[in-house]
C-alpha cells in the first residue's frame, strides 16, 4: 500500500460573499475580549469600521492594534504584545494582508507562552496552543489564513525567518471574497502569482518516504495525496480567473476563484510545503528589496524547467489543471504546462528574470549560497540540488534563459 496523506488545516473555514458577517458569532465562542491586528490603512475604511461595530454590538470588548507595518518587524510584535497584554485578550483577530494575519499569529504566540520570537524560529518549537486565532484575510495570496507559518523580518538576520508550528494554524479562517474588490491590481497579480507557485510546488514537492513519524518530525511532509488535491483545485481556479481579476478588479466571479485559490493553495503547502523557488526568493528578495510574490513568481518557471526531468508526469497534470490539452507526450504536456505558466505570469506582469528583479551579477554566487543553505525548502525540491545545480538554476534565471535551467 503506497496511498499516505497527512493534513493540518483550521477548525473551520468559511468561505463566500459576505462571510465577514459572520465574525461576532465566530469570535463570542472564544471568549468576550478580542484583540484585533491590523494595518493603519484598512483600519481607516468603513467595512473595517463594520466589522468593529459588529463585534461590539455583539458584546465583544474589542482592542485595535493598527500598527502592523510590512513583512512584521520583529520588534514590532514586542511592542504590540507589551502595548496589549494589560487587556488580556482572550483571542486574536487578525483582519488584512498576509503581514496582519502573521502578526496575529506572532503576538497570540508570545501573549501565551513569553519570550522573545527568536526563541521559536523553525519547526516545532512553539511548546503547546496559543490564544484562538481568527483570520481575515483581506487579500489573496499567502494563504497564511490556514497555515503553520509566521514570517518575520529580523534586523539581526539579512533574510526573513519565521516560526512554524501546527499550534499557529488559525482556529477560524473567514474568506470574504468582497473585501478583495479593492485590492489594487498589482497587488492583486503579486498575491495570486505567489499563490500559484504555492500550489504548483506543493503538488510537485518531493514525495518522502511514508512512516508514522514523517509528520511527527516535519511541519512540511512534501507531496501527499489530500494536499495534491487542494493544489490540483487551486491551480484550476488561479489558471482560468488570475487574469481577469486583474484586469477587472470588479468581476466577483473572477475575485471569488483568486481567493479560493489562494486558500486552497495554503491549504496545499501548509502541509507539504515549497522548494526551490521559495529559496532563492529569500536571498534574491532581501537583496533586491522586492515583494516575496514577485520573487517566487519570477523564479517558478526555471524551477519548474530545473525540475521537469524528475516531474514531468506532475507538471502534465499541471498542465492539464490550467486547462491544457491532456493529449501528447508526458514531455510534450510538462513543456506547455512550463510554458503555460510563464504566459500567464507575463501577462499579469510579473518580473521575467533575476537581472530585471535588481539582482546583480555579482551577487549571484551570494544567492546560491544562501539559497541552498535553506535546507527545509532544498529537500523539499524533487530534483536534488546542491551548489553547482543552485548555481545553474540561479544563472538561468538570471539571464532568462529556460533551457539551460533544464540542463
Amino acid at each position: 500500500m503506497t496511498l499516505f496523506a497527512a493534513l493540518r488545516l483550521p477548525r473551520e473555514i468559511l468561505f463566500g460573499k459576505g462571510q465577514r458577517h459572520a465574525l461576532p458569532a465566530v469570535a463570542r465562542r472564544f471568549g468576550q475580549r478580542a484583540l484585533v491586528c491590523t494595518d493603519s490603512r484598512l483600519a481607516s475604511t468603513p467595512v473595517f469600521a463594520e466589522m468593529l461595530a459588529a463585534l461590539r454590538s455583539a458584546s465583544i470588548e474589542v482592542l485595535v492594534h493598527d500598527g502592523v507595518q510590512p513583512d512584521v518587524p520583529r520588534d514590532s510584535v514586542a511592542l504590540c504584545v507589551d502595548a496589549v497584554r494589560s487587556f488580556q485578550p482572550q483571542m486574536v483577530i487578525g483582519i488584512g494582508g498576509g503581514s496582519c494575519l502573521d502578526m496575529a499569529k506572532c503576538v497570540s504566540l508570545l501573549l501565551t507562552h513569553g519570550g522573545t520570537l527568536p526563541d521559536y524560529y523553525g519547526e516545532f518549537k512553539v511548546p503547546g496552543p496559543v490564544l484562538p486565532i481568527i483570520a481575515v484575510p483581506t487579500t489573496a495570496g499567502t494563504g497564511s489564513e490556514v497555515t503553520p507559518v509566521a514570517v518575520v523580518s529580523d534586523t539581526d538576520r539579512t533574510l526573513k525567518i519565521g516560526a512554524s508550528s501546527p499550534y499557529l494554524i488559525p482556529s477560524v479562517a473567514i474568506c470574504d471574497p468582497e473585501l478583495t474588490m479593492t485590492c489594487p491590481s498589482a497587488l492583486t497579480a503579486i498575491a495570486g502569482a505567489d499563490a500559484m507557485t504555492h500550489a504548483i510546488e506543493a503538488f510537485t514537492a518531493a514525495r518522502k518516504p511514508p512512516s508514522h513519524e514523517l509528520a511527527q518530525q516535519n511541519v512540511f511532509i512534501g507531496k501527499g495525496a489530500l494536499s495534491d488535491q487542494f493544489a490540483l483545485y487551486a491551480i484550476q481556479l488561479l489558471g482560468r480567473s488570475l487574469e481577469k481579476a486583474v484586469a477587472d478588479g470588479s468581476n466577483e466571479d473572477a475575485r471569488a476563484d483568486v481567493m479560493m485559490g489562494a486558500l486552497a493553495a495554503g491549504c496545499a503547502f501548509g502541509t507539504a510545503g515549497t522548494a526551490a523557488a521559495h529559496a532563492v526568493q529569500y536571498p534574491a528578495g532581501a537583496l533586491t528589496d522586492t515583494a516575496h510574490g514577485m520573487g517566487v513568481a519570477t523564479m517558478l518557471p526555471y524551477v519548474m524547467s530545473y525540475n521537469r526531468s524528475v516531474s514531468g508526469a506532475d507538471f502534465a497534470e499541471v498542465g492539464e489543471a490550467l486547462g491544457l490539452p491532456a493529449t501528447g507526450s508526458i514531455d510534450d504536456r510538462a513543456d506547455a504546462a512550463i510554458r503555460e505558466v510563464s504566459r500567464i505570469f507575463g501577462a499579469i506582469g510579473i518580473t521575467p528574470t533575476l537581472a530585471a528583479l535588481g539582482l546583480a551579477r555579482d551577487q549571484i554566487d551570494w544567492t546560491c549560497e544562501q539559497a541552498v543553505g535553506i535546507q527545509r525548502l532544498i529537500k523539499n525540491n524533487p530534483r536534488a540540488i546542491d551548489l553547482a545545480g543552485m548555481r545553474q538554476l540561479v544563472q538561468a534565471a538570471f539571464d532568462g534563459d529556460l533551457a539551460a535551467a533544464a540542463r
